[in-house]
């Protein structure tokens, strides 16, 4: 059953008398989390755990506890155990998380509460906490500054070479562990098998010890031995599919599992095969919007900014609008690599939809000026609109661009570049850790809510 807090405990209380108080920015943003809108949208997801979480079965972790320390684990950067160490030693964070003196959540546990937050429910999180810090008059949404960056998934540099030793290695062990099953199950399998895994994974390597070299004989190496790599990896996808077969007809929730995982990377093993064919053995250029760099995170999109000391990106852009007082109201992560150009009417559009107005003043890079933006934004109301052009400008555009107010705006507009670095550093956008699409999204969510109520706690 889904418990809402633990009951106050007097002896925790007591003791609590013998250290020294929480930090101020504790208690401010403990204040925050009171908020009983917040609490109502964590635990709605959280109750679609079981059919009758809310009515039957032992007693769960409270929700307060599981919101405070999921809040805890991104506003300072812990691993989720780490996170579980930390409160467990200090008396403190046992009071800010309202653990008292119980028993900690495990890291464990604690992943899977934390599964069940959608992204969705995030980003009305967020906006609450936006809500928030105008009844409490941190802001007034009056200036409005926005950019974008990246953040990169958990993958190493992308090879068709590892592509396909992954694809190998990943079926190879579901097809192991699936005839093992179906044997237990005396079900007859397949007798014919042969683990390419490390076979693979040596040819990968060969591949890219032999392709540093520009000659033509090293070339011709290189492509027979992705052709190697190929059939292996073909032969590899023929017996995933017979044991996919068999794994379905089973009732068994591990063979189901089993076959889900196959039915997950059978497609992705036959897309990188396409892929590597296309580019090794025919010459062809295939673009970015359909090429495959990971098979664990197929969702991540190649991303080239123009930046010298990273050409290539391989993770998602997100675009973030922050307004005065430091909060980042709105946050989207953008499909593919769209130009800039394109984000100011959704920011200006997703600003007016939180505070009811246009903001007084709004601010961007150079990347995003056109004319059609700059009307678009006098149209909505925006008095100040801050955009550098691009290319050549007119002795009038000079002028412009000379005035106090624009000045005074393009230095207030760079403290967005300090408000993404923070974000990466102290919070987690530098490189997503979560697994999958939703896992991305809701990394950049907590992410983004553990930046403002930092921001909040010191405000």
């Amino acid at each position: 059953m889904l418990r809402e807090h633990y009951p106050i405990d007097k002896l925790f209380v007591e003791v609590l008398g013998y250290v020294p108080d929480l930090s101020l920015e504790l208690v401010k943003i403990d204040r925050y989390l009171e908020d009983e809108k917040l609490y109502r949208l964590i635990k709605k997801d959280l109750s679609v755990r079981r059919p009758k979480t809310m009515q039957t079965g032992r007693n769960s972790t409270p929700v307060d506890v599981i919101l405070r320390m999921l809040v805890i684990k991104r506003l300072y950067g812990y691993s989720y155990e780490e996170k579980e160490r930390q409160v467990s030693d200090s008396r403190r964070l046992r009071q800010f998380c309202r653990v008292y003196l119980n028993t900690v959540p495990d890291d464990t546990t604690l992943i899977r509460w934390a599964n069940l937050i959608q992204p969705k429910t995030l980003e009305k999180f967020n906006q609450r906490i936006t809500q928030l810090a105008i009844e409490r008059k941190v802001t007034r949404g009056r200036k409005l500054r926005t950019d974008g960056t990246v953040v990169e998934s958990n993958i190493r540099p992308p090879s068709d070479g590892r592509l396909l030793a992954d694809s190998v290695r990943v079926l190879a062990r579901s097809v192991a562990r699936g005839r093992s099953l179906l044997k237990a199950s005396k079900q007859k399998v397949l007798e014919k098998f042969e683990d390419f895994t490390q076979s693979a994974k040596g040819i990968s390597r060969k591949i890219g010890e032999t392709l540093r070299s520009k000659k033509e004989a090293a070339q011709t190496a290189g492509r027979q031995q992705y052709v190697q790599l190929l059939a292996m990896t073909e032969q590899t996808i023929d017996w995933a599919v017979q044991t996919q077969k068999q794994l379905q007809k089973q009732s068994q929730r591990s063979a189901k599992r089993l076959a889900e995982t196959l039915t997950t990377f059978i497609p992705l093993a036959r897309q990188v095969i396409q892929q590597a064919t296309r580019r090794v053995l025919q010459g062809e250029q295939v673009p970015a919007s359909e090429k495959i760099v990971s098979i664990f995170e197929e969702h991540t999109d190649i991303i080239r900014r123009g930046k010298e000391s990273r050409p290539v990106e391989y993770g998602h852009k997100i675009w973030l609008n922050e307004v005065d007082g430091g909060i980042v109201s709105h946050y989207r992560i953008l499909d593919g690599n769209p130009s800039d150009e394109q984000q100011w009417k959704p920011s200006l559009k997703a600003h007016i939809a939180t505070f009811q107005q246009p903001p007084f003043q709004a601010s961007a890079d150079r990347g995003l000026s056109s004319e059609p933006n700059e009307k678009l934004a006098h149209d909505l109301g925006v008095q100040h609109v801050i955009i550098p052009k691009r290319g050549y400008r007119s002795k009038a555009r000079l002028k412009h661009e000379h005035k106090a107010w624009f000045v005074k705006g393009r230095y207030w507009h760079a403290g967005v570049e300090g408000r993404i670095s923070v974000l990466k550093r102290a919070h987690g956008l530098g490189r997503c850790l979560a697994h999958g699409l939703p896992g991305f999204q809701c990394w950049i969510g907590w992410g983004v809510i553990a930046g403002n109520l930092a921001v909040l706690g010191r405000t």
